[in-house]
């Protein structure tokens, strides 16, 4: 779980720096907009029951990455120009995404904490 929060936090933080370009690049002519693919694409893509390596960029049985290569996210163009209301709201979902991993960081963190805790 927790390394399920950090990947979605490097997630967030690549979906943040793009539409910090989109909104700082709304009034140039000609610009298109660019989004990264969704969480919920990669989740997809990780999703099973088999544990087996078929990438160097995948996880190690011990749960450490093989080399410190990490994730290349997609960033593709939308094909519509920027709505700065739209990157927006964008821009509060990973604010909540981050929010979310946070909170799911400190909550193991307290368990952890809470069970290695010794005396009365």
């Amino acid at each position: 779980m927790l390394t399920l929060a950090a990947e979605h936090a490097r997630w967030a933080t690549v979906r943040q720096a793009v539409i910090t370009g989109n909104i700082a690049n709304a009034n140039t002519p000609g610009y298109v907009a660019l989004d990264v693919e969704p969480f919920s694409a990669v989740l997809a893509e990780t999703s099973g029951a088999k544990m087996a390596r078929t990438s160097p960029a995948h996880l190690t049985v011990n749960g450490t990455a093989a080399d410190d290569d990490q994730r290349i996210w997609q960033v593709k163009e939308t094909g519509a120009p920027v709505e700065l209301d739209q990157q927006l709201m964008a821009a509060d979902d990973v604010n909540r995404g981050f929010a979310l991993d946070n909170a799911i960081v400190r909550a193991f963190h307290r368990m952890l904490m809470a069970s290695t805790r010794t005396g009365p």
